[in-house]
């Protein structure tokens, strides 16, 4: 009888259970020497396993139960109290991505992301504003770095903002778990740090592309311009542009006011689900230099027109050398690609779903989901456009990395636990829910009575 993962080849031959078991393999091995035992390294093991599995919850518990564990201990030792350095796992995975995806003409692509959250001991919580709500809500925000090339994207590198409420609290900051030599640090700072180790680490990349909470920082546009990456940076409307060699400054959306028709063109900023993105460019070519002649380079204003609504965007853009409007185009294009890893990350993999609240757990979560979106990522750069398998199969869509998740839950990681193991966990959850309801009580009933 042929095996499930066999007529899955069968009906389609860009499903390749064995290569993406090989990549789930080469994930997990390449961060696995960082732990100096086997039961910490078997926990990350299953961890990351548990954050591809199907589960409706991304905690501790879960992934606990999935791993075949009795208790959720070894997957909360491993966020807390485990010796491992979430830091050089997450270089072991950006290398081993790099490896895979690097490509000279690379892209890192600056983003952040919030998640909402209750009370204020999460480390780096506060009423703040955010993409995610579209408003100022108790969150935490983290900044990410993402890696794009002509082979794939996903996320890297993190940071987990920590405003100057906490920074100024040393106490509270204390009680989180962040470490004494942690400063105050804006997420513009972040974003360079980030990218500062990933020129340090020789990660193959020439262009940087964000939105304008970053393309309208000058310190950091300057900082690129130090390491001769060209960039692509979204600024806002009333971004002040430097004219006449910086002698004056307007407006972006007054100096591209009263653009004649010959200065727009209709070109593609990639691929989307509906087909190619089409916009009107306008290109404003030696705008906008910095005050640092001794960078060189050429400096430009891009302007992007939607051709339904007539709504415009701005990018200040830097190269070392010359460059043309089509590559332009294509890093500010390519910037949306964070997204979708934002998507993939939360709902694929549960990077949202954590519920820890120091500093070191927040890091060690956050990098084994960037390590489990990076098992989706170089599965899916294996049955994409540019693979073989695609052009085989021309009325079908490459493999999304959440179909391949569903694959994967199907063909590699199957229900191994018995009646018994299930109803064990049932039993397990409810009996340490009613200490905590029994704490809850005594607590309140404490309060009430004390005079």
């Amino acid at each position: 009888m042929d095996k499930p993962s066999d007529l899955a080849v069968a009906a389609d031959s860009s499903v390749t259970p064995a290569r993406w078991r090989q990549v789930t393999d080469d994930v997990i091995a390449s961060f696995a020497g960082r732990f100096a035992r086997v039961e910490p390294r078997r926990a990350a093991a299953g961890f990351v396993t548990g954050l591809l599995a199907d589960l409706e919850t991304k905690t501790c518990w879960q992934l606990a139960e999935q791993a075949g564990h009795d208790r959720p201990d070894a997957m909360q030792r491993l966020l807390y109290r485990a010796k491992w350095d979430a830091d050089a796992v997450r270089d072991d995975v950006r290398d081993l991505v790099v490896d895979r995806l690097g490509d000279p003409d690379g892209v890192l692509i600056v983003d952040e992301t919030g998640d909402l959250k209750k009370g204020t001991f999460t480390v780096g919580v506060q009423r703040q504003y955010t993409g995610t709500a579209g408003r100022i809500e108790n969150a935490q925000v983290g900044v990410f770095l993402a890696y794009a090339s002509r082979h794939g994207h996903t996320l890297i590198d993190r940071r987990v903002y920590l405003p100057e409420s906490w920074t100024s609290d040393r106490e509270r900051c204390a009680q989180a778990g962040v470490p004494d030599e942690i400063p105050f640090a804006t997420r513009s700072q972040l974003a360079d740090d980030m990218i500062t180790a990933a020129v340090a680490a020789q990660v193959p990349a020439r262009w940087v592309a964000a939105d304008e909470a970053y393309g309208n920082n000058t310190g950091l546009r300057a900082r690129l311009r130090r390491h001769r990456l060209g960039y692509v940076l979204a600024i806002s409307r009333d971004h002040l542009i430097p004219l006449d060699g910086g002698k004056t400054r307007q407006r972006a959306d007054q100096v591209t006011a009263g653009l004649p028709t010959s200065a727009w063109t209709r070109r593609s900023a990639g691929a989307g689900s509906k087909g190619p993105r089409y916009y009107h460019w306008a290109w404003l070519g030696d705008v906008g230099t910095d005050g640092d002649p001794d960078a060189g380079g050429r400096h430009s204003l891009l302007v992007r027109r939607n051709t339904t609504t007539g709504e415009l965007a701005f990018y200040r853009c830097w190269t070392p050398g010359p460059v043309t409007l089509t590559q332009l185009v294509r890093v500010a294009g390519i910037r949306w690609t964070v997204e979708e890893s934002f998507q993939a990350a939360k709902g694929q993999i549960g990077l949202d779903q954590h519920q820890v609240r120091h500093w070191q757990s927040w890091h060690r979560f956050t990098t084994l989901a960037l390590a489990a979106l990076a098992v989706l990522a170089l599965c899916a750069a294996d049955t994409g456009p540019a693979n073989d398998h695609h052009h085989d199969q021309p009325d079908l869509i490459p493999l999304t990395v959440n179909e391949i998740r569903r694959l994967i839950n199907v063909l590699l990681i199957r229900p191994t636990h018995t009646i018994a193991h299930s109803l064990r966990w049932s039993q397990w959850r409810r009996r340490h829910q009613a200490r905590a309801k029994r704490a809850h009580y005594t607590r309140r009933l404490t309060l009430e009575f004390q005079p």
